[in-house]
């Protein structure tokens, strides 16, 4: 039903250096002590008058309560504030003078990959605008440089520009084959790659481009030296494309990478170090709160049929959305896919067809008085919903003015209506044609109610007139949801 999550650690974060220090320490814990994996077992009971319930035998969260609650940094406070601030100051000059249009794509490409972008937001539009509207892309004596071409490719259109795929054509023959040196240019096959990743429907020239590198490439790591700094771009390219990535584990891979790099800058290096270790220090101060409120509803204690996934939930949110600012966003997305989770089990592994139908109707109500109808395990379920809602409500009315109960209520509903037209075919054994499926699925996948609530978390001021907007599922939220489901699908399906 609702897309899954899965992590088995939180992060490991890099220990601020000097740039010939090795990289990665882990998380620090005041009282760190292992903790055993446990698996839960529920047994169905078939007695005369008793319900069968059906167990998924979901293993015990690894992460207690105390271990969360004991994380630390150091990375916080005013010395690390300005040694960043001193250091973004040297980084937005060497932008600034960076008169090359190379040199200044590739320190664009460094800051994204380090994780630094967001604190060039401003810089990094400007050159780019520049580069597009100056057509530089196909009128420079960079045109037959596929690295060059390759790179301000992936950029442009990373940033919504559309650069037309025809720019490849200098690098094929009169046959429509990739010329035959491009085999030797290892560094401008990879970064082919992964620009063809950033292809849409029907460009064939970019599906042509994503074969031909995906082939050399594979060969190439058959025979080169894995240590050398290409030769491991190479392999993790391979084994997931850029475009597709977390970009907070990305940056983690990348800063380990980048100081073994020959020409890489110091300056660049030490401030993704710093940075990620700050950022991290915030991270977990929203894990700890996160931490603390899944405590209190009791959830996971006691519903022992659901899984109890509260930090990988939360890292979930950091995928999503990793920079300070949004640490409200993180705090409540953490909430909502947890009680996601919860209510997916419900349905999909514990409720009885009429206790569903029940749940269903009180969400759709949205009323305390259904509950003296629930269930008792239902009953904590549905409060926690409730009062988690309601409050993410009015924390946007108390500061924004907005009323988005009834957006946030809705969405909800929806779910759970999802959710239940699921269970009942299962019940029933009925097997869904594709169109009753995919027109059920991408809202059962959970993302337009995860994307409801993200949108009111992230507009400042939010307005009626957009927030009536929402209440229609646009396009945005109706494609990506679409895509998300496909995607979890995929990964535990099996050829027939």
């Amino acid at each position: 039903m609702a897309l899954t999550h899965f992590a088995s650690s939180f992060c490991t974060l890099p220990t601020l250096a000097s740039p010939s220090r090795a990289l990665a320490g882990p998380v620090s814990s005041k009282n760190y002590r292992s903790l055993p994996t446990k698996v839960r077992c529920m047994v169905a009971t078939e007695a005369a008058g008793q319900i069968v319930r059906r167990s998924a035998n979901y293993q015990t969260s690894i992460w207690e309560y105390d271990f969360v609650q004991s994380l630390t940094s150091k990375y916080k406070g005013e010395p690390y504030t300005a040694r960043s601030e001193k250091l973004k100051a040297n980084i937005r000059m060497m932008l600034a003078n960076a008169s090359k249009p190379l040199d200044q794509l590739e320190l664009i490409d460094a800051l994204q990959r380090l994780g630094l972008s967001y604190h060039f937001v401003d810089e990094i539009k400007s050159t780019l605008k520049s580069l597009f509207y100056k057509n530089h892309v196909e009128n420079t004596k960079t045109v037959h440089d596929l690295y060059a071409t390759a790179l301000e490719f992936r950029l442009l259109r990373q940033h919504g520009y559309k650069v037309p795929q025809e720019v490849f054509n200098h690098f094929k023959d009169e046959q429509g084959n990739f010329r035959a040196w491009i085999h030797e240019d290892l560094k401008g096959m990879l970064f082919l790659y992964e620009a063809s990743y950033f292809l849409v429907e029907g460009e064939s020239i970019l599906e042509d481009a994503r074969d031909f590198t995906t082939k050399n490439l594979e060969k190439y790591v058959k025979k080169c030296n894995p240590s050398e700094y290409l030769s491991k771009m190479v392999s993790h390219a391979l084994e997931l494309p850029l475009a597709w990535r977390m970009l907070r584990l990305e940056s983690n891979w990348f800063i380990n990478v980048y100081e073994t790099k020959t020409d890489m800058e110091p300056v660049l290096l030490e401030l993704a170090k710093l940075d990620f270790n700050m950022v991290q220090a915030i991270h977990q101060e929203d894990l700890k709160h996160s931490s603390r409120w899944w405590k209190r509803t009791g959830l996971g204690e006691k519903l022992d049929f659901a899984r109890d996934r509260l930090v990988e939930n939360f890292l979930w949110t950091v995928g999503v959305i990793f920079e300070p600012q949004f640490g409200n966003c993180r705090r409540m997305l953490t909430k909502v896919n947890s009680l996601i989770t919860t209510i997916d089990d419900v349905y999909d592994v514990y409720g009885t067809l009429d206790e569903l139908e029940l749940f269903t109707d009180a969400v759709v109500r949205w009323d305390l008085n259904c509950m003296d109808r629930l269930p008792d395990y239902m009953k904590l379920c549905f409060l926690a919903l409730f009062n988690s809602v309601n409050e993410m409500a009015y924390d946007i009315l108390k500061y924004q003015g907005v009323d988005i109960l009834p957006y946030l209520k809705k969405a909800w509903a929806d779910l759970c209506k999802s959710y239940l037209l699921e269970a009942k075919w299962y019940f029933s054994g009925y097997t869904p044609t594709l169109q009753e499926y995919m027109d059920n699925a991408w809202i059962s996948i959970s993302a337009p109610v995860i994307l409801v609530h993200a949108y009111f978390y992230v507009s400042n001021p939010t307005t009626e007139e957009a927030s009536q907007f929402m209440d229609e599922y646009p396009d945005i939220i109706r494609w990506s949801s679409m895509i998300l489901r496909l995607a979890d699908d995929l990964g535990t399906s099996t050829v027939c």
